[in-house]
């Protein structure tokens, strides 16, 4: 689809550029912070809702033709929303940045399979033998931390099940892109996830009010940064470019989150994570390549 180059600022492709950036600053963030995943999870979700409510209408609701399927789209998505915040930043507390997001960029692998099943979007041998580079790569990683301990290769696999939920939550979200308002959409989600974070979080007895004004400061910007410039564009984006092309904009992600973490945190970087990495990230790169060449 052409665009008019004087409109560059919402070309889909700048937009993802955008939210790669912010989604790979919140691993920097969640690192830093001891507050419970959860409750971090929780309220950057509710935060957002809180921020986007305004720029809603809700008069539209009424106006949407939703068969109840479609709403069962709907809240499947929020409830794994829920369950990629939940294992993922959970898992920041027992992996590295760079192990857990290169693991994050397996997540085109999985749509690519789904949107094959639920949309038919063909694949050929190329874009196949690039996935399965893709998955060697985040071996070779989880490889590496079996001989750092057990607590990495457990964060590692909390990860790839965030990986699997982030999956399931695009998809279900290509499929009724066509339906309801991105902003919308992402409310609803948004709170359906917070509210899976939130039930989790009291089951654990986890505090939710007494934390210093520098963590209520960290949740306001875990909203405004990644959760509604990273993860409401790609909603916004779903319709345009579709769920696969979104997810294999991750593959930006390790890369800017592994420097961030050294630059910043000062997170050293082992020889397979560099090695995993590559092989992840060039398997991605190359499927991007081998499907819109």
């Amino acid at each position: 689809m052409k665009r008019n180059k004087s409109n560059a600022a919402f070309n889909p492709y700048f937009l993802l550029c955008i939210s790669i950036l912010a989604i790979a600053i919140s691993s920097i963030m969640i690192k830093s912070s001891n507050t419970p995943p959860s409750v971090a999870g929780m309220y950057r979700l509710f935060v957002s809702v809180l921020i986007m409510l305004p720029f809603v209408s809700w008069k539209k609701l009424k106006l949407l033709r939703l068969t109840k399927y479609d709403w069962l789209l709907v809240l499947s998505a929020g409830f794994f929303l829920g369950l990629h915040f939940l294992f993922w930043m959970e898992s920041l507390s027992y992996t590295s940045v760079a192990s857990s997001m290169v693991i994050l960029t397996l997540q085109p692998l999985f749509v690519m399979i789904g949107s094959y099943f639920m949309f038919k979007e063909r694949v050929n041998k190329l874009m196949v033998l690039c996935m399965i580079t893709a998955v060697l790569g985040s071996i070779i990683i989880a490889w590496g931390d079996i001989g750092a301990s057990r607590e990495a290769l457990f964060g590692d696999a909390l990860s790839l099940f965030g990986t699997i939920a982030i999956s399931a939550y695009m998809l279900a979200g290509q499929k009724v892109s066509h339906k309801i308002p991105a902003n919308l959409y992402s409310i609803i989600v948004f709170f359906i996830a917070g509210s899976v974070l939130l039930i989790y979080s009291l089951m654990n007895h986890f505090s939710l009010i007494a934390y210093s004004s520098s963590d209520w400061m960290y949740f306001f910007l875990l909203a405004l940064i990644p959760t509604i410039f990273g993860h409401f564009i790609f909603n916004l984006l779903l319709k345009s470019i579709g769920a696969t092309t979104v997810s294999v904009g991750v593959i930006g992600e390790p890369v800017l989150a592994i420097i961030l973490a050294y630059i910043i945190l000062g997170e050293a970087v082992s020889f397979f994570q560099i090695l995993g990495g590559l092989f992840t990230i060039a398997g991605m790169g190359f499927y991007f390549w081998a499907k819109y060449k």
